[in-house]
């Protein structure tokens, strides 16, 4: 009896250990929005304080007003959810059909391909920047939302990422599909992806989240500010305010508030996914 009490006060002390470390990391990672969002209401002289002020002596709301007359700010919002959204939509759509082909169709030439896509995670962007801009500006598609989002529909990585999940379906599953007399979008649609459900919404969450802090190529490809990006418009308003970083601390705020909703929806829905799934098998 003694011997189980020892054991299960020190499985205890454990818990309390490991409880603390998490609590200082979830600090050490907070701390850096917790002083953007109270940076966002101070005042210049608040912000050059020395020491810091952590909370604002007066909450000045001026500063979100500011970034809306520094730059066109609600037109780079436009601009970026309406790429990111097209753009993770696509890539996504994409993804499931081109990691559903390679893992469970047989088609010539499949392990070929697999082996170029996978080759082309390693080929840096910088390689293929220059062919990619002569190729869109060939097509006239410079300073256009078709040029920001075409080139950036295919990605190896959410693809090979979904076919490590989609390999895992147990065959009996597909073949029983086929035995009910389903065909390879019916088995796809009704089988695979509601089995794979969390990893298309992990696989979403990396491609809206690289999608919505892209900056080089819509970079290159727009000379029309009205057709520019948030983390383009965020370097403008840079520009702008000059020393004014309560400003840019507004800006910030605002700018990852899509990022956040669209964590908070779908790490709701992965916990779930991956719990039902584990459920089925």
């Amino acid at each position: 009896m003694k011997g189980k009490k020892i054991k299960n006060t020190t499985n205890l002390d454990r818990h309390y250990v490991a409880f603390a470390f998490l609590m200082i990391c979830a600090v050490i990672m907070l701390f850096p929005f917790v002083w953007m969002i109270l940076s966002s209401f101070k005042t210049t002289m608040d912000v050059y304080q020395y020491p810091p002020r952590w909370i604002p002596s007066v909450w000045n709301g001026d500063n979100y007003a500011k970034v809306f007359e520094m730059i066109p700010f609600l037109r780079y919002y436009w601009n970026s959810i309406l790429t990111t959204v097209v753009m993770t939509a696509l890539q996504i759509g994409i993804s499931i059909l081109a990691a559903y082909s390679l893992v469970h169709l047989r088609w010539p030439g499949q392990a070929v391909m697999a082996a170029i896509m996978r080759s082309s995670m390693f080929v840096p962007m910088v390689v293929t920047m220059i062919p990619m801009y002569l190729l869109v500006s060939s097509l006239g598609l410079v300073d256009t939302y078709a040029g920001i989002i075409l080139p950036q529909i295919t990605t190896a990585f959410t693809t090979f990422l979904l076919m490590s999940y989609f390999a895992s379906i147990p065959q009996d599953m597909i073949d029983a599909a086929k035995l009910d007399g389903c065909g390879p979008f019916r088995i796809m649609t009704r089988v695979v992806i509601p089995n794979t459900k969390g990893a298309i919404a992990t696989a979403s969450m990396f491609s809206f989240l690289g999608n919505w802090k892209s900056y080089t190529w819509p970079l290159i490809i727009t000379n029309d500010k009205m057709y520019r990006t948030l983390p383009i418009g965020l370097r403008y308003l840079q520009q702008e305010s000059s020393m004014e970083y309560q400003v840019m601390m507004a800006a910030a705020v605002m700018t990852i508030l899509p990022v956040l909703i669209v964590f908070v929806f779908f790490e709701k829905q992965l916990v779930r996914s991956i719990t039902l799934t584990g459920m089925k098998s």
